[in-house]
């Protein structure tokens, strides 16, 4: 398996396991949540679909370490997981962090 969606699988792994066996924040079950990841996943098809874009591409990746699939306007299909991984760890470590100072 090529590197990027390999660590793109490890990372959203990662980040479900964190929540799930140590922060326990519950963040998955509101609609906050979604409607967060859901603005994130607009802005990031517009900035994403502009600098992967095939015919004039700004950030250019290496076919050999990406799964090849794209969606939407070009964009590599792991950027959107690698991008949930990330946005998701920041907002546990947030609401983690703001629980344990109220405490």
């Amino acid at each position: 398996m090529p590197e990027y969606p390999l660590m793109t699988v490890i990372a959203i792994i990662a980040v479900v396991v964190v929540e799930l066996a140590w922060f326990r924040t519950g963040v998955f079950k509101t609609a906050q949540y979604w409607i967060a990841i859901a603005i994130t996943w607009l802005f990031q098809s517009i900035v994403d679909g502009w600098l992967t874009k095939l015919s004039a591409p700004i950030v250019i990746y290496n076919p050999a370490q990406q799964s090849g699939l794209r969606f939407p306007w070009d964009i590599p299909i792991e950027d959107f997981g690698f991008g949930w991984a990330m946005v998701t760890l920041t907002i546990l470590v947030w609401t983690r962090l703001g629980r344990t100072e109220r405490v």
